[in-house]
């Protein structure tokens, strides 16, 4: 038995002292927590707090003095003249952008799936990766190239392709809701093929051919056996893309501003932009709540669904259907799909960038200068973007902001899941679990606003953070904790204690027992959680567009900047700068840790 113990204030402290030193588990777990309570639970708390207080410059028309209590901003976005504008009106193109985008991707995402996972539809192997590779280029790229082939006058800067060739695309087609959702649909439809398309492989065929034998059509099979079964990965795709949908800048930003077509986000980055910082936390405190509850209708949907599990994994059958004399248009499909969502995009983005003017193919028109020039046209970056010192100076920014981020995460993941599973069942494990997972609940624009708010200014010890590139590390490494903190968490499940305890009874102290044991083993899981979040990291705007400065640009910003110029060449440059490093990044990631993010599809 352990020792009791000892009585009095001293004696349980020094004991409690003794114990820790020899396994701080619980210490490093209090830090952990109290460190999460200060980065994630306070600036949410922040930012409902600047939802109802009064700011200084708004008590005039408040009639309210600065710090008090208020409805003001309540009503101002919900009831006054100008609600419609400031939230009605971006809340409505909102829910139409969600709900296109969500009907695209799965009419899509879901075709795709079908075919490859289903039927012996020619490259099914090879399709399942390559359709893949639009989910991994930041989404706004189809918005570049969208812009670049069907810009018209209403923009400045050089003319799309279409106007190039004498034709005037209207304004519904190259701005607004209608590009929104078809650029948005083409990088979200492989989040339903691989969701879907995973289910898909695992159902048994055998009660497929069941009902089959027993004389149910092919219509009857599918509304009654297939379509219950996929429901919960389908509702799962449909809920993901909508919370998704709902904090995504980029997008609406490059399509609607040209045309005043705002969503949420753009009109929450608006308000703060004009300094109306009470009426960008209550659209914020909105996105957090439709946000949450999208996440707990997904929760209680796959817990019902959870109660009645109708396939197994013994005697199962993976077979495809025969497509026959349909295998021909089906490869057409799928090759359709590939070269709109990926080649057509990319290559138009790459061609802009070869063209003095987009869409005239003559050969004089060709030239390098947008790469390798040093006397463009552009006043506010006069020089090829491979010859140009801001270039590299946001390729270091990103390089630098994005490394360190990924690293801590890759440790505080690694940490939380060595505290949630080595102290399960207590109160601080379920804590850190909960806390943890918060982040992505918050989507990424409303968390840059609170954090706007809280590090705006020194608060007690805290200094503030505001245009450091400390504030962008930490919003990443916040960003990202969902995702590590939950593979950390599943790789310390399959850990037992064993290992541990044999490496204590030889002497070892904690520091020793985890760099010589558990680090070793913990290795692959370590290396993933640091190179998912410095892939994501490099494509990541939403959560940096509010918090960058001219100091600490990166890549992303650095796009957004020019095409806010109007330099749209140099921007495509900029973003296929930033594909080409998320591919090799990615590249590297299946190398280094064997996996495939379509695996699961090829069978």
């Amino acid at each position: 038995m352990p020792p009791e113990p000892p009585r009095g204030r001293f004696g349980r402290t020094r004991y409690h002292l003794i114990v820790a030193r020899h396994d701080p588990t619980k210490l490093i777990g209090v830090l952990l927590a109290i460190i999460f309570l200060y980065l994630i639970v306070a600036p949410i708390v922040s930012i409902i707090s600047d939802a109802f207080r009064v700011h200084f410059g708004d008590h005039i028309h408040s009639g309210q003095d600065p710090g008090e209590w208020t409805g003001y901003y309540l009503w101002r976005v919900f009831r006054s003249d100008v609600s419609s504008i400031l939230f009605w009106q971006p809340f409505m193109n909102t829910i139409v952008v969600a709900v296109g985008t969500t009907l695209f991707a799965l009419v899509v995402g879901g075709t795709m799936a079908w075919l490859i996972a289903r039927t012996d539809v020619a490259g099914r192997r090879w399709f399942s990766t390559a359709l893949v590779v639009s989910y991994m280029v930041p989404s706004w790229t189809f918005a570049l190239a969208w812009l670049t082939i069907f810009k018209n006058r209403r923009m400045g800067g050089r003319q799309g392709f279409l106007e190039t060739m004498g034709f005037e695309p209207p304004d519904w087609l190259a701005y607004g809701a209608f590009p929104t959702i078809v650029a948005l649909g083409l990088h979200y439809y492989p989040f339903v093929l691989l969701l879907f398309g995973n289910a898909l492989r695992r159902m048994d065929s055998q009660l497929e051919d069941s009902a089959r034998v027993l004389g149910a059509p092919r219509r009857t099979i599918g509304r009654r056996i297939v379509l219950p079964l996929m429901l919960p990965s389908l509702t799962s795709a449909v809920l993901l893309i909508f919370a998704k949908i709902l904090g995504t800048f980029g997008t609406p930003y490059i399509l609607g501003l040209p045309v005043d077509y705002q969503v949420m986000s753009t009109s929450l980055f608006q308000s703060i932009q004009n300094r109306q910082n009470g009426v960008a936390a209550v659209i914020a405190v909105v996105i957090i709540v439709v946000g949450v509850l999208v996440i707990v209708v997904d929760s209680r949907i796959l817990k019902e669904y959870r109660r009645f599990v109708t396939v197994g994994s013994k005697g199962s059958m993976d077979r495809r259907t025969k497509l026959r004399r349909w295998r021909l248009p089906a490869f057409g499909l799928v090759l359709s799909v590939f070269v709109v969502s990926v080649v057509i995009p990319l290559g138009v983005l790459f061609l802009s960038t070869i063209q003095r003017i987009p869409g005239r193919f003559e050969w004089s028109n060709f030239t390098l200068r947008y790469w390798i020039g040093s006397e463009l046209d552009s006043v506010a970056f006069p020089r090829g973007v491979l010859v140009s010192g801001e270039l590299y100076g946001a390729v270091w920014n990103s390089l630098r902001v994005v490394g360190l981020a990924a690293i801590c995460c890759g440790i505080l993941g690694l940490l939380v899941g060595y505290v949630v599973v080595r102290t399960s069942g207590s109160r601080l494990s379920s804590m850190l679990r909960q806390i943890s997972f918060l982040p992505y609940l918050v989507p990424g624009v409303a968390f840059a606003a609170a954090y706007l708010s809280l590090f705006a200014v020194q608060r007690g010890p805290v200094p503030a953070l505001y245009g450091t590139f400390t504030i962008l590390v930490i919003v990443m490494v916040i960003g990202n904790l969902p995702y590590s903190s939950r593979a950390g968490i599943s790789a310390m499940m399959q850990l037992g204690r064993d290992p541990e305890e044999a490496a204590q009874v030889s002497g070892a102290g904690w520091w020793r027992r985890v760099t010589r044991v558990v680090m070793p083993i913990q290795k692959g899981a370590l290396v993933t959680g640091i190179i998912l979040p410095f892939i994501s990291g490099l494509k990541e705007l939403s959560t940096v567009i509010m918090l960058a400065t001219s100091d600490t640009q990166l890549l992303t910003t650095l796009s957004v900047k020019l095409v806010d110029f109007g330099y749209l060449q140099l921007a495509n440059a900029v973003v296929l700068i930033i594909a080409l490093m998320a591919f090799v990044a990615t590249y590297l990631a299946q190398r280094l840790t064997g996996s495939n993010l379509a695996s699961g599809l090829q069978g």
